[in-house]
């Protein structure tokens, strides 16, 4: 079986990135992994709805070889939690200068900005977004965050936006074709 799931070539070209390739993504979380919306309880615990979409996503950058990061304004035991069950090693909470912590966490990881995808929907993720090598955004994130993207998905923040990027992701390093063929064969898409 074929994929069915296709993007314009000038997209796939600009979502390969500088040089070497794209190495890392960055993902928001609040506006991107989710709908934006923060639900607040009595005792002031915080709900948030991922989409497994994304999640999967995620997972599959990683199968690929590239590096899935999360960089979220906010801290909350939801988003922790969501992080932790997906197995992402990269993660920051509470960056209040999303810029000052991606940093050093791509210095560690040895990759250049050009090998960067990053996806957000507001001006704290905008100097990650001019800076990466692919910029993605939803379709509801701010008017200033849509004009640097590179791609403006056409699914919703939280609703499968991250997923799309991820899927822009696969196809321009190649990967997309091996992955979906793996899962024809087994849940996890490893060998049967």
């Amino acid at each position: 079986m074929k994929p069915s799931l296709s993007f314009p070539p000038e997209l796939l070209l600009k979502a390969q990135g500088g040089g070497l390739g794209i190495k890392a993504a960055i993902f928001d979380v609040d506006g991107v992994l989710t709908d934006g919306r923060i639900y607040i309880g009595e005792q002031g615990e915080s709900f948030k709805a991922f989409s497994t979409l994304d999640g999967h996503g995620l997972k599959l950058l990683a199968q690929a070889g590239i590096t899935p990061v999360i960089i979220t304004g906010r801290d909350s035991p939801a988003v922790r939690r969501r992080v932790a069950d997906l197995g992402l090693q990269h993660a920051v909470y509470g960056a209040k200068d999303k810029l000052a912590v991606a940093t050093p966490l791509l210095a560690q990881l040895g990759v250049s900005w050009d090998q960067v995808a990053a996806m957000g929907d507001d001006w704290p993720d905008l100097p990650l977004l001019t800076r990466a090598g692919f910029a993605c955004a939803p379709p509801q994130a701010h008017a200033e965050v849509l004009a640097v993207a590179h791609h403006v998905t056409t699914a919703a923040a939280g609703h499968g936006a991250a997923r799309e990027c991820c899927d822009i992701l696969l196809m321009a390093c190649g990967r997309y074709g091996e992955l979906f063929a793996g899962h024809l064969d087994t849940l996890d898409g490893g060998p049967a």
